[in-house]
């Protein structure tokens, strides 16, 4: 199996013949290096409903005949473009053939932007735990710490983590690292981070801080595969 970063927020694991990609933010993305048409996916998973994790998905699903997972708001507004979509909540779980997708909880804001400009409200944002191949992969989805990470830490054998470290619209470095050590990850991800001025950060010093609670980190570049 393995996954494939493509900047931001955007992940795509694979293994089995099958694809999933988790918010697809590719156009517009100056990080990424790779364009939407170029995606292949059977799921389309989303945390939130802000442009720069919803991005691609209509597009991508429409194309592939993928289904949107999203909360119950953000499914029904993905499903006006004519994109087949689950609507889910928080705590639940979707069993598809060859995957598990169980959403949890995170602390930040999701919408989009309304025609007169302002924020329609898109439900509560969220993380998926995707069960794939006899591996667990977490992507936290843009949050803050807080301390129930340490329940999904205990009750889900997690082997990567993909965790926000860019600060100002979700938690920094410092509280990512302990977030890291409450999920008890084998393998901690950044993400979240460098994309826009205020989400600068060097993800080395984040490295670091999880040396020091001797867990593994790993930086990935956009475009770059992590195999498990």
């Amino acid at each position: 199996m393995e996954i494939r970063f493509h900047g931001h927020a955007c992940i795509q694991v694979t293994g089995g013949g099958h694809s999933v990609i988790v918010d697809p933010f590719l156009t517009g993305n100056p990080q990424a290096v790779v364009k939407a048409e170029e995606i292949a996916a059977d799921y389309v998973l989303l945390t939130h409903g802000h442009g720069d994790h919803v991005g691609d998905a209509a597009s991508i699903a429409l194309r592939c005949g993928a289904q949107v997972v999203a909360t119950p708001e953000l499914a029904e507004y993905i499903g006006k473009s004519g994109a087949k979509t689950i609507g889910m909540n928080l705590g639940g779980s979707l069993r598809t053939p060859f995957a598990r997708f169980k959403m949890v909880q995170a602390f930040h804001s999701s919408s989009v932007t309304g025609p007169d400009g302002l924020p329609i409200y898109m439900g509560m944002p969220a993380g998926f735990l995707i069960e794939m191949e006899g591996r667990t992969i977490l992507h936290c989805g843009d949050t803050s710490l807080f301390g129930d990470m340490k329940l999904i830490g205990e009750q889900h054998n997690i082997d990567v983590a993909f965790i926000p470290i860019g600060d100002h619209f979700t938690m920094g470095p410092e509280d990512a690292a302990i977030a890291a050590e409450w999920l008890k990850a084998k393998v901690a991800v950044p993400f979240h981070f460098n994309t826009f001025p205020p989400i600068r950060q060097n993800p080395e010093e984040f490295l670091a801080l999880l040396a020091e609670r001797d867990i593994r980190g790993k930086v990935l570049a956009p475009g770059e595969v992590f195999e498990l």
